[in-house]
């Protein structure tokens, strides 16, 4: 899971440099919560809005500081190697799919602390998400497998 091993490399940066806990978000952290393999891509990370406005080049300056280069600044993607990031904010949670933000999981991994979504939290993002309309064009079959999956996790 070398995917992974880099989310806990950047978390330990990210809670050492800039005092963020980070949240594991997307395929990766569905695949960590699940114990499914789900071949994510990238790694979705969630901060703190302020870092993506007041803050983003504090943020910005750490990630190039580990060898990160920003490929889309509107998108808030980065890259090193073949390994790519994007980042957001977990305020936009709670109003996006009525998760508290606040009541997420804590983790801790080899001196990285980060939170995660539980499943019945990642089924109510995927179920937000297979409505919006970018995301129904070009994520369906995925998003649908996704959610069939929580789905029979929650229900077993």
């Amino acid at each position: 899971m070398a995917l992974y091993d880099e989310f806990i490399k950047i978390a330990k940066t990210m809670n050492k440099e800039l005092n963020i806990i980070p949240v594991l978000y997307g395929s990766l952290g569905l695949e960590k919560v699940t114990g499914i393999e789900f071949s994510p891509q990238d790694i979705d990370i969630l901060v703190p809005l302020t870092f993506l406005e007041e803050n983003w080049e504090l943020l910005k300056d750490v990630l190039e500081d580990i060898g990160y280069e920003l490929i889309d600044l509107h998108e808030h993607e980065f890259q090193k190697g073949n390994v790519k990031i994007g980042i957001s904010y977990y305020e936009d949670l709670k109003k996006f799919a009525d998760v508290d933000y606040n009541n997420l999981k804590k983790n801790k991994d080899s001196g990285a602390i980060y939170r995660t979504l539980s499943i019945s939290e990642y089924l109510k993002v995927y179920t937000r998400s297979s409505l919006d309309g970018y995301r129904r064009t070009k994520r369906d079959k995925k998003d649908q497998s996704k959610i069939e999956v929580l789905n029979e996790l929650l229900h077993d």
